[in-house]
């Protein structure tokens, strides 16, 4: 236990949770406070899954991810190679948020989605600099670090999606009009700017020394998709896949679980004050307790656990559905989905941490971390689309209706990823002790 209690008073693991914060943050911006901003102004359930289709940038970061291992900022270089990345996706972020709060999804639906996407942009490229700064400032190669570290990650987006979103809510039950609630959000932003200005700098020593062009090309998006496919072989694949399926689930859930609040009569402020408040503080709670599970018993342990526990939490939803707005029921379904949730986050985050070949952080981890944001956004956002085709038919209402059945089908969705977790476990079980 003082093993466990000396990795989490390492002074790095705060400014990792910090950056988490930083991470989350734009969810709530382009997430769960636009859904229920677009709710208001009008949209179907249909109109605003789709429109959550922009998060697929995060699915493709990986792309521009290897100019992020070597493309320095020039004016900004004094802070450090990762830092100076950081700060200048930090200043864009804060002047786009000011931009969409001028904006009104009434007048214009298209510069609302305009805006959005650039945010999410910004946000992905963010997120590639934060991963990479935590895998590299954690230079122990012990599983202990590594899984301390992606449960702080986690604490802290969860904090910053949780508490920041919860606030966003209150404020928006409380003045009535979104484009206050953006304009007081993008101030947050200038305290991730100062985070990043205080903390420590990186070891970075990635910059290329090739000549030509061909070799700067070969050497910065070629070689690290080599290194990968070289190390795991075939089973890089299998790999990639189960990324990508393992939290549809719960992206189909997490996707419509406001529009569901609403449906059944919860307030802006119950939710928040569930959803929001109650639900991030047991994520972080629970995530920390998650990550002495993979220091003791392995990683594959924790995403079995995870899985499994994910897909019976998610039927919970099915029975909230047939019994309406029920706060003590959604407290308790809250509490076990945020428990189940952690174990899966730390171990999937430490897990994805623990195959990256530190000479192309930013490259590997973005590949891997957007095969998982692929698989949650690109089937994610028809989501809407399914609880609409379920409605008002026969067999859907005698289940309970359609966001019942909705919920059972996401309770379904994490099984294949399983069966790969199985094989990936038989030829790499030394990543899971």
């Amino acid at each position: 236990m003082s093993k466990i209690l000396n990795i989490y008073l390492d002074k790095r693991m705060l400014f990792i949770f910090l950056n988490g914060v930083a991470s989350g943050f734009p969810w709530v911006i382009i997430g769960s406070t636009m859904t229920l901003w677009l709710k208001d102004a009008g949209l179907t359930r249909t109109a605003i899954g789709f429109l959550g289709s922009i998060f697929f940038v995060y699915s493709i970061n990986w792309l521009w991810a290897p100019l992020l291992d070597k493309v320095k900022i020039p004016f900004l270089n004094t802070l450090g190679f990762r830092r100076s990345w950081l700060l200048f996706l930090q200043i864009l972020l804060f002047i786009l948020i000011i931009a969409i709060s001028w904006t009104d999804p009434k007048i214009s639906i298209v510069w609302v989605s305009l805006l959005a996407l650039l945010i999410a942009i910004t946000s992905a490229t963010q997120d590639i600099v934060i991963d990479a700064y935590r895998i590299e400032i954690i230079s122990e190669s012990k599983d202990g670090k590594i899984a301390a570290a992606a449960a702080a990650a986690t604490s802290g987006w969860w904090f910053g999606f949780g508490f920041l979103g919860a606030f966003a809510l209150y404020l928006a039950d409380y003045s009535n009009n979104w484009s206050m609630v953006y304009f007081v959000m993008s101030f947050f932003v200038l305290g991730f700017m100062l985070t990043t200005l205080l903390m420590p700098k990186e070891t970075h020593s990635n910059q290329t020394t090739t000549d030509t062009p061909e070799q700067w090309l070969g050497e910065t998006f070629f070689s690290p998709l080599k290194d990968f496919f070289n190390r795991f072989g075939t089973t890089a694949i299998l790999i990639l896949l189960f990324i990508m399926f393992f939290k549809i689930g719960e992206a189909f859930l997490g996707k419509m679980s406001l529009v569901f609040y609403d449906d059944i009569g919860f307030s802006k402020t119950d939710i928040a004050t569930y959803s929001k408040l109650l639900g991030s503080t047991l994520t972080i709670i629970f995530s920390i307790i998650a990550s002495f599970v993979s220091i003791h018993f392995g990683l594959l342990k924790g995403l079995v656990i995870g899985g499994v526990s994910m897909a019976l939490t998610n039927l919970m939803y099915s029975y909230l559905a047939t019994i309406g707005a029920d706060k003590e029921f959604l407290a308790l379904t809250i509490f076990l989905d945020n428990f189940t949730s952690a174990f899966s986050t730390v171990a999937f985050v430490a897990f994805i941490s623990y195959l990256v070949n530190k000479t192309y952080t930013a490259t590997q981890y973005a590949l891997m971390s957007s095969m998982g944001n692929l698989g949650k956004i690109l089937f994610a956002s028809s989501s809407g689309l399914l609880v609409d085709s379920l409605e008002n038919r026969d067999w859907v209402i005698a289940f309970g209706g359609e966001w019942a059945v909705f919920f059972a089908i996401t309770a379904l969705m994490v099984i294949p990823s399983l069966v790969m977790l199985f094989w990936i476990g038989k030829n790499f079980k030394h990543l899971f002790i």
